[in-house]
């Protein structure tokens, strides 16, 4: 028997994206930024960003896909998907010519953690403490 789970807890690097599937099914994909500090060897801070992208399907996809904005923290909960011709994560090239990669994960639970953005109503439930990640530019964002 096997299994695998995962857990991030990031923020949306850009506006969900929701389509059909031929048979009617939702299907919601959007990107989450999680970023990792740390101080090296020399005593300087090192920050770094890690993508997910996520896809969530059925009725989880028509409501993240309504109720979550651009810079939203969530929590997802879900099982890691490997690029099928490198078992690996998806590797891209940047704009400005440097590596990149993105982990794809099919949720199986998406949690809202950002504070309601303001003038809008919905099921986003107040977060507690956690640090906002810091979003590059939309046209940086891989995917």
């Amino acid at each position: 028997m096997s299994y695998q789970k995962i857990i991030i807890i990031g923020n949306l690097g850009r506006e969900p994206e929701m389509r059909y599937t031929p048979s009617g099914q939702a299907v919601t994909s959007f990107s989450v930024a999680v970023n990792e500090t740390y101080t090296n060897a020399n005593g300087e801070k090192v920050k770094k960003t890690i993508w997910f992208r996520v896809t969530t399907w059925g009725k989880q996809a028509e409501t993240c896909n309504q109720y979550l904005k651009k810079g939203q923290q969530v929590l997802v909960d879900g099982r890691m998907n490997a690029d099928p011709a490198t078992g690996g994560p998806k590797i891209f090239t940047r704009q400005d010519g440097t590596a990149g990669s993105s982990f794809e994960i099919t949720a199986q639970t998406v949690r809202f953690l950002s504070s309601r953005v303001e003038g809008e109503s919905g099921p986003i439930a107040g977060g507690g403490g956690m640090e906002m990640a810091e979003l590059p530019p939309e046209d940086e964002i891989p995917f």
